[in-house]
């Protein structure tokens, strides 16, 4: 994953215009996204099983630190001879993600070191070729998703291939993220050469030999044309058209914009989505202790989705196939929330307000802010503090009362001016909800026994 730059306006880190003629994804397609709200990010390759060591040491760069150890291709394809996976089940991860109330996977077929994890025709660089596991997880993930109803997406690392001679970049300096040390001379690289040769042909086997692709996400779109975006995304749809295909395919073209690690200050009229790990780092990290804990990731979820975004949540097998502890109890307890608020989120869109800031007193049961140790390209919000969001569905305004513990509601954007109340439920409980409208706000009195689990509630309210 490319580094999100700190203190970038989160307007010029989602830029990029759509236009009507460059985007022909069936609107059915993107429908579905939309309406899903909630995916699962899955990072996992060679860089999984060094899990964050390299010949005795802490690496750097984690999944990128082929570049930044520098090791050439040969030693770095050794690596391979240890990979062998023998806790992956792909079913177990599409169970888990559904359970977790998640609608969609995505996958990386092929990071930034230019290994494929999946049979690929077109370069014996790859799982099925250098390994004694010899199996296709793309293959195995995608009966998987069809078993569950769930959609595959595959990320593709689209301008950076460190096996490859011809993949020059540019940021942040010329051969900024290049392999230098195997491809020295940079001017000789011809990205042209890269995309008819490794690009287009496996883009084609992973669209032509798994049955139906839902997304194509794209990284790292670096040095790539507009006439070769522009190529590329006729391409897809070409194979398939039902395919959706994120911003990063480069120069203002995709059906959707990328937010990483990163959530959009305000709420957004184009589609877009945030990309977020569950922990410290993409991929698994025996050093990673930077959990994010199921309170927290559900505040991000209720965010997003006001904000009328989705939310890719990342998870990180080790190099035996196994998902951390950490992560299943993470998806157990989001799942369980998911059960009771789901109609809060799928199909969602956003009110005219988007959220109101509390006072944090006693009142309402304030939280004594919390954290965890930030990571180095993590620029989402950590702490914990009372807060309102809103989001609507037909005649439904959905009132999210996050990390709330005790104390009644004044909501001051839903006074009679605004809109007329008819009835205040509490998704997950059973008890009668007073409440009370006046021209400037609605009061709502919490009930005595509140939903268990994350305490995150939300309440309905029809006008």
């Amino acid at each position: 994953m490319k580094k999100a730059l700190k203190g970038i306006l989160i307007s010029i880190f989602l830029g990029g215009s759509l236009t009507a003629q460059e985007v022909n994804t069936p609107a059915t397609a993107m429908q579905w996204w939309k309406d899903a709200k909630f995916g699962m990010f899955v990072h996992w390759g060679l860089y999984s099983v060094t899990a964050g060591q390299w010949k005795g040491k802490p690496s750097k760069g984690n999944e990128h630190f082929m570049l930044y150890e520098r090791i050439p291709v040969k030693e770095y394809a050794k690596i391979a001879d240890d990979f062998n996976p023998v806790k992956f089940n792909a079913d177990a991860w599409v169970k888990g993600a559904k359970e977790a109330g998640m609608k969609y996977v995505v996958f990386t077929s092929k990071h930034h070191d230019g290994y494929a994890m999946y049979d690929s025709k077109v370069s014996d660089y790859n799982i099925v070729k250098t390994t004694k596991w010899h199996r296709d997880p793309v293959k195995e993930l995608a009966a998987a998703c069809k078993k569950y109803g769930l959609k595959l997406g595959l990320y593709y690392s689209l301008g950076r291939d460190w096996e490859d001679p011809d993949v020059p970049t540019n940021w942040p300096e010329k051969a900024g993220r290049s392999n230098t040390w195997d491809f020295p001379n940079e001017d000789e690289k011809v990205f042209a050469k890269y995309f008819e040769r490794k690009v287009k042909p496996q883009i084609k086997e992973l669209l032509s030999n798994y049955g139906p692709i839902s997304i194509i996400w794209f990284d790292t779109p670096e040095l790539i044309s507009k006439p070769e975006s522009l190529e590329l995304e006729q391409f897809i749809h070409k194979l398939q058209p039902n395919c959706i295909i994120n911003s990063r395919i480069g120069n203002g073209l995709g059906d959707y914009l990328v937010s990483e690690q990163q959530i959009s200050a305000t709420k957004m009229t184009k589609p877009w989505e945030a990309c977020i790990t569950m922990s410290g780092k993409w991929s698994y990290n025996r050093y990673d202790k930077a959990w994010k804990s199921p309170e927290l990731l559900i505040r991000q979820l209720v965010e997003i989705v006001c904000k009328g975004g989705n939310f890719l949540l990342n998870v990180n097998p080790d190099g035996q196939g196994a998902l951390p502890q950490q992560s299943v109890d993470n998806l157990k307890e989001i799942g369980a929330w998911m059960k009771v608020n789901e109609e809060a989120i799928y199909g969602v869109q956003p009110w005219a307000v988007t959220n109101e800031s509390l006072p944090v007193d006693a009142s309402v049961g304030a939280k004594a802010v919390t954290g965890i140790v930030d990571t180095d390209n993590d620029n989402t919000v950590k702490g914990i503090t009372p807060d309102i969001y809103f989001a609507q569905k037909n005649r439904v305004i959905y009132v999210y009362a996050r990390s709330w513990s005790a104390g009644d509601m004044l909501i001051k954007s839903m006074g009679r001016t605004n809109s007329s109340v008819q009835t205040v439920s509490l998704l997950g409980s059973k008890e009668k909800v007073e409440w009370k409208q006046d021209s400037r706000s609605l009061s709502v009195k919490l009930p005595a026994k509140l939903p268990t689990g994350i305490p995150v509630y939300v309440f309905k309210v029809t006008i």
